[in-house]
């Protein structure tokens, strides 16, 4: 009789893949589901925001670099597999759709972008009932999260990731004294009751306080208040036994890993960057444009700009400026032609620059209306113009391109020397810039090698491109029916085979795409924004990349303000050299990308010499720090970091459970696709391949994109389904007898300690435990397993004897020994009681030892505005006394005195009833607690069955 794995087997191993926990095994589902090399560092962190049960949220702060994405994408894929889908997440405006397409790609998860625009286009009055609707993720900006924060505060959540989440840290300061502190307040209130995720390399800036915001957020009973705070830790920051409470305290909030560390571990081996800067000098017709519209722009009585112009509006011709001539002339076209028409200017009017939407909810996009225009001076400005457009229309070379010509063939013999493979990513935020280069490169030696990349991608070259892609991959799961992700997906294909040696893209096309075979990246123009460059060189210098990365600046150092935009970027944000490029500490003093480049904006619009440009930029760089004060830089080591030994031992040990229990798990899920799938081909390559119904599957993302096979997974496709139906068939009422064959066990090794039980024989019966948690159930599979002579075995050799080929089930004619079976039963079943328990009692004492301390800062926080009321009262005493006060004015004091020596007595005698009051709340928040954990477990017997070992 030939062997096989039959229905027993795979509702054994259809319930065992899908357990739900908190240990390492319940991430293995969504590990083995997603398409991405995961890094033992990258699941400690997402394991770290899975534990408790208790948490409302913990602080990702691993160092630029890591994959804080991964991480948390890895938390968001395994909330939506236990069923929680109603996730929220808030990034910065320029990352929305990065996030978007890196979820879909990476793990399959689709979401929403949600803006005032998606509103307007929508059905509904407001944002709340599109909120209320949401069945999977919704993305939204900072700006618009704020803006909506009261209908976000009444909806529920299952969820909610901060990316950047630095911007929050000054959610503490009373003043609000900008429109952030605001938005930081408004979206902490919203957020309060939500599991929360705050991602940031930068949690700790300038003061430890930024670090007590943050924190706030996730939790605002993690510490009694901000004057608590501040007299405990940050007045005593050089007191080491402070700092040490204060890390005991954060343990379980924070989580930080440094790129060193993982270096040192093996993990990840990070490549260098080098600048390199071809410089050029435009040509006299060049100039002269540049120069006049310019002047044009910083006018103040135009009316196509004026004194009121919108700065994005403002922005968006000064990236168009600073691209090419040819994209000025497009730009001065419309603009006159808009003059004709009488309309206002607006970022709209131009689709050059393809990210301008991306900053929808950061400003307004239309200038305000005017008062009547005179007829005269428009007639006069549309003549200006059209001269500036005749200038510009007889431009047929530019300096910049032709530098870039030249230069081309000797950087890439450098770059193949090195052993990197001959090929360059060109950067331009102009469309209109990307097609002339697209035309420049083509006439010189590169035509059919390039590959354009943009929002749109409507050329006849990318269209045939994607048709042809589609064509290739037709049948497979590379396919995802998103047009946007697909045609990105056959594009980079096609830059990466042989016959392609150059992409040019615009910002809006390079969002979430991996090139990292490429290892020349060229700056055609610069953003001013440094946190979009670090973007840009983040497509390929990332991990993966086998040789250093070369950054290429095209700069016209004769344009004082371009050379001093490139002396910031380079010397200030450290962009272009080194081994991990812009470090965490200068990246965080810019809280906003948009608002450095309004700053920048500022300064170009605002100053007419060279010498007021020269003392605006050095203050602009003056407020930009190289570095972390040296008292804050330790503090943050001594608060955040780990010792290095514990890290990286860590990281070892993480990453051996993994080699283990990953294989481990994708065995489990081809048994069930063995035994469901019975004619199916698993002779055909290793052991981790099959063929079914003339499709190829493998449970290698990798080797499902290099060979367009289909992707065998958990959470999605054929495994999903297979599971399901494995999963829901009903055996706990059948008696069945069973041999099973060691020998003939199909993976890699032996099934030695079923081998051991050759010529054996007796019973098996599979529970599945179940313990309610307050987040999610704890389950486990038990075995009961005993000889026929009465001898029990270890529980754990079920699972390894239904992971060996067995005969075809026949009915069981012996009674099952039900007395053996209960006591067993009844033994194990209060291990795994007992087990759990232990746990939660461990989780409920850390959970009253943390509201312990929240209720004794409470009380240092009392003493602590006493201290500072009497403060006052001394200060305003001493006051009084100048003999230059007129009596009025001292009678006046006298009276505010008195007040507040009437609050200091008030607030002393509510002192006790305040700390009466918090602890009732500790008090009845562990018993909620303690009722959450105090629920009993259920064991749901799945089947019996007699085993004989052939």
């Amino acid at each position: 009789m030939s062997a096989q794995f039959t229905k027993f087997h795979t509702n054994f191993h259809a319930n065992a893949l899908t357990l739900s926990g908190t240990d390492d095994h319940s991430i293995v589902r969504t590990l083995t589901s997603a398409r991405v090399e995961m890094n033992p560092h990258q699941v400690n962190a997402a394991l770290f925001a899975l534990k408790s049960p208790f948490s409302k949220g913990v602080l990702l702060a691993d160092e630029v670099g890591l994959g804080k994405t991964i991480e948390a994408g890895l938390v968001i894929s395994q909330r939506l597999a236990e069923g929680k889908r109603r996730q929220l997440l808030i990034v910065p405006a320029s990352l929305r759709k990065q996030w978007q397409q890196e979820l879909f790609e990476k793990f399959s998860i689709k979401s929403e972008i949600l803006d005032s625009g998606v509103v307007r286009r929508s059905d509904h009055e407001s944002a709340l009932s599109l909120l209320k609707s949401a069945s999977s993720p919704l993305i939204m900006s900072y700006e618009f999260a704020a803006r909506i924060s009261d209908e976000i505060e009444i909806c529920r959540w299952d969820l909610a990731v901060l990316d950047e989440a630095h911007r929050l840290r000054n959610v503490y300061k009373n003043e609000l004294k900008s429109g952030s502190s605001k938005r930081s307040q408004a979206l902490a209130k919203a957020l309060r009751q939500i599991p929360k995720i705050l991602l940031t390399a930068t949690p700790l800036q300038n003061s430890l306080l930024e670090l007590y915001g943050l924190i706030s957020i996730i939790d605002d009973h993690a510490f009694g208040g901000v004057e608590s705070f501040r007299d405990q830790y940050v007045r005593a920051a050089r007191d080491e036994v402070r700092i040490l409470s204060l890390k005991k305290r954060l343990e379980p909030f924070c989580h930080r890993t440094l790129r060193r560390h993982v270096q040192e571990a093996g993990h990840i081996n990070f490549r260098k960057r080098n600048a390199l800067t071809f410089d050029f000098e435009p040509f006299e017709d060049e100039a002269l444009l540049y120069e006049q519209v310019s002047e044009f722009l910083q006018r103040k009585d135009t009316i196509s700009y004026g004194d009121r112009a919108n700065a994005l509006v403002l922005l968006q011709v000064r990236k168009i400026l600073g691209s090419s001539t040819f994209a000025v002339a497009r730009y001065l076209d419309t603009l006159i032609s808009r003059l004709k028409e009488k309309k206002s200017v607006t970022t709209t009017m131009s689709d050059d620059i393809d990210i301008m939407d991306e900053y929808e909810d950061e400003d307004d996009l239309t200038s305000s209306e005017d008062e009547p225009i005179d007829p005269e001076q428009l007639k006069d400005e549309i003549q200006e113009l059209q001269g500036m457009l005749f200038l510009a229309n007889s431009i047929e070379r530019n300096a910049k391109g032709e530098v870039l010509v030249s230069k081309l063939p000797a950087l890439f013999e450098e770059i193949q020397a090195k052993g990197g493979l001959k090929k360059a990513v060109i950067f331009t935020e102009s469309v209109r810039t990307q097609s002339y280069l697209n035309q420049l490169l083509s006439e010189n030696g590169y035509k059919n090698e390039i590959v354009l990349l943009n929002g749109s991608n409507s050329d006849i070259e990318s269209r045939a491109i994607y048709a042809a892609w589609k064509e290739k991959h037709a049948g497979t799961d590379r396919i995802s029916g998103s047009r946007t992700a697909d045609m990105k997906a056959a594009l980079v294909e096609a830059f990466k085979s042989p016959e392609k040696s150059i992409m040019i893209s615009t910002e809006s096309g390079a969002e979430g795409i991996n090139l990292q075979f490429c290892s020349v990246l060229i700056n055609f123009d610069l953003p001013w924004n440094p946190q979009r460059i670090e973007q840009r060189i983040g497509r390929c210098h990332r991990y993966g990349q086998k040789i250093d990365v070369t950054v290429v600046n095209m700069l016209n150092r004769k344009n004082q303000t371009e050379a001093r935009i490139f002396e910031l970027l380079n010397e200030k944000f450290q962009l272009f050299d080194g081994v991990f490029g812009a470090s965490d500490e200068v990246l965080g003093t810019i809280e906003s990308g948009l608002d450095f480049e309004k700053t920048i904006l500022s300064i170009v619009q605002s100053c007419r010499t060279e010498e007021e440009a020269e003392a605006e930029f050095e203050a602009l760089k003056s407020r930009i720090q190289d570095r972390i004060d040296a008292d804050i830089k330790e503090a943050r080591a001594k608060v955040l970091e780990a010792l290095d030994a514990d890290v990286i031992s860590k990281l070892h040990s993480r990453n051996e459970a993994l080699a283990v229990i990953v294989p481990e798990y994708q065995q489990r899920l081809l048994t069930v696709a063995r035994g469901e799938l019975p004619d199916a081909d698993f002779e055909f390559g290793n052991e981790f391949e099959f063929v079914h119904a003339g499709k190829t599957f493998t449970t290698s993302w990798s080797k499902a994109d290099e060979h367009d096979w289909q992707f065998f997974r958990v959470n999605d496709g054929l495994g999903a389904e297979l599971v399901q139906v494995a999963k829901e068939r009903e055996l706990s009422d059948q008696i069945c007898e069973m041999t099973f064959y060691p020998s003939e066990f199909p993976f890699a090794g032996r099934a030695g300690a079923i081998e051991a039980l050759r010529g054996k024989s007796g019973w098996l019966r599979v529970f599945k435990a179940i313990m309610p948690t307050s987040d999610e159930n704890r389950e486990e599979l038990l075995s009961a397993i005993f000889l026929d002579d009465g001898t029990i075995l270890d529980g754990g050799l079920g699972s390894k004897m239904m992971a060996v080929p067995s005969s075809e089930p026949s009915e069981c004619l012996a009674p099952p020994p039900d007395q053996l079976f209960s006591e067993l039963e009844e033994r194990i079943f209060g291990e795994f009681s007992t087990r759990v328990q232990e746990e939660n009692l461990a989780w409920l004492e850390e959970e009253e030892a943390r509201l312990d301390q929240y209720a004794k800062d409470v009380e240092i926080e009392l003493d602590a505005e006493i201290a500072l009321m009497e403060e006052e009262i001394k200060e305003l005493q001493r006051e009084r006394r100048d003999p230059k006060l007129s009596m009025q004015d001292k009678l006046n004091m006298g009276r505010k005195i008195k007040r507040l020596e009437g609050d200091v007595d008030d607030l002393k005698l509510s002192k006790f009833e305040r700390r009466k009051k918090i602890r009732r709340e500790v008090s009845d928040k562990l018993d909620e607690f303690a009722d959450l954990l105090n629920q009993q477990p259920t064991l749901d017997r799945l089947f019996t069955v007699r085993w004989r070992i052939a």
